[in-house]
């Protein structure tokens, strides 16, 4: 594996606006807590199994809903 050179003056960062800076926290947050909510559903099938496929909700409906939820919240033109 090859190392990435250093960069010559680590003090030459470009520093971000103060919102900008919030907004990639809250960005780094909201990807952390998927990863979390990710890794536990992983624990569990690890645990305790697959669910059984006639228990659950098939990928359409599901997908369905969604685009339902994205229709709510940015009306077509008309």
């Amino acid at each position: 594996m090859s190392e990435q050179p250093a960069p010559a003056d680590p003090v030459a960062r470009q520093l971000l606006e103060p919102a900008a800076a919030d907004a990639v926290r809250a960005y780094a947050a909201r990807t952390r807590a998927q990863a979390d909510q990710f890794a536990a559903v992983l624990e569990d099938v690890a645990t305790n199994g697959l669910p059984d496929p006639e228990l659950c909700t098939p990928w359409e409906e599901l997908r369905e809903a969604h685009l339902v939820r994205l229709a709510a919240h940015r009306p077509a033109v008309a």
